[in-house]
């Protein structure tokens, strides 16, 4: 898949901090990218020198999509996990005002102000100050201020955070959509269970460097233990075989086991049969990515 943002080699130093160590990262186009990572890893240093907040000391950073010279943070849309909107304009003049700060004409903006009002059905908040609004709904002003010139690369950071799981779930529908309408989306967040979720992509950041990136399911096999949950009717308990496999743990019609030399899954499944284990399922367990994320930070620390 071609990127549709090359980062080669960039590095950033803030006095005597290396915030961010020679990081080189494709981000594949149309995707959903998550960029992790725990506090201070360097994530926010290198989120602002994409979208040119701060400039890199050294390497570059290319946005394919827009000619040579042009400046690339009119291409981007940028939701920051600190808010930054103007409390005391009015919703919908603060889009329209944000939406031709991006390059889109007083009508243009006017027009896609009302469309992500209705679509996120807040059209009745449009005359109201922004500091009226709860933590949610400016989250959700944020949001549309992110995407509302259609840029080719959003970067979310932290999208969720204070919506209730009804708005939660309505920007995930959003986040979808916009990818499948051809956006790119970098997706940095520190609950796990949405980059499974959500991300076909990931990289990790730890004391600014890259120590992980792939694709959300290579990244899960590569750490996979060979565990496997074994669901059975009836009063059963599993017995350790000696070159096959080890029962980790078991209650409630379910064990889970690890295999052992390399045992093959056939002849595990022949020998539960052999043993009388009336078996309901049969599956691998991956690791989560938030069990790979502790994992590989204890690693690198």
């Amino acid at each position: 898949m071609n990127p549709i943002l090359s980062i080669q080699n960039v590095s950033k130093q803030y006095e005597t901090t290396l915030a961010v160590n020679d990081v080189s990262l494709d981000i594949p186009e149309k995707s959903i990218f998550g960029l992790l990572g725990p506090n201070g890893a360097g994530k926010t240093t290198l989120i602002r020198m994409i979208t040119t907040i701060l400039y890199q000391d050294s390497g570059t950073i290319t946005l394919h999509n827009i000619p040579p010279k042009v400046d690339r943070s009119r291409y981007i849309g940028y939701m920051p996990e600190e808010r930054g909107l103007y409390k005391k304009m009015k919703v919908g003049e603060h889009l329209i005002y944000l939406a031709q700060l991006k390059g889109a004409n007083k009508a243009t903006a006017k027009q896609r102000t009302q469309y992500w009002l209705e679509k996120l059905a807040i059209q009745q908040w449009e005359k109201r100050p922004i500091e009226e609004l709860s933590k949610g709904m400016q989250q959700k002003i944020q949001f549309i201020a992110a995407v509302i010139h259609e840029p080719s690369l959003i970067i979310l950071d932290e999208p969720f955070s204070g919506l209730d799981p009804i708005n939660a779930n309505l920007i995930q529908d959003e986040i979808f959509e916009l990818r499948q309408k051809g956006a790119t989306i970098i997706f940095s967040t520190h609950r796990m269970e949405q980059v499974e979720l959500i991300c076909e992509h990931i990289a990790l950041v730890n004391k600014g460097k890259i120590v992980l990136q792939g694709t959300v399911k290579a990244i899960q096999q590569a750490y996979k233990k060979h565990h496997f949950l074994v669901n059975f009717a009836g009063e059963t308990t599993l017995q350790q075989q000696a070159d096959l496999f080890e029962v980790i743990s078991q209650h409630d019609q379910q064990a889970t086991i690890a295999l052992l030399n390399n045992a093959k899954i056939s002849d595990v499944l022949q020998h539960l049969l052999s043993a009388g284990v009336d078996m309901t399922g049969f599956r691998e367990i991956l690791p989560s990515i938030n069990q790979i994320f502790i994992e590989r930070v204890a690693q690198t620390a």
